[in-house]
């Protein structure tokens, strides 16, 4: 759990930091990473 909360925060960083940026192609990747990573929280939490 704790690992997936890590990989989260950093997509969360490059997500913020590809915004500054301006790459929107990686930004968006960047969102649907964060995605993931909380469905995959959510799964770990309710089992």
């Amino acid at each position: 759990m704790n690992q997936l909360s890590n990989q989260y925060e950093i997509a969360k960083q490059n997500a913020n930091n590809f915004m500054k940026d301006g790459q929107i192609s990686a930004y968006l990747n960047a969102l649907l990473e964060m995605n993931k990573y909380k469905r995959l929280m959510t799964a770990v939490i309710s089992n």
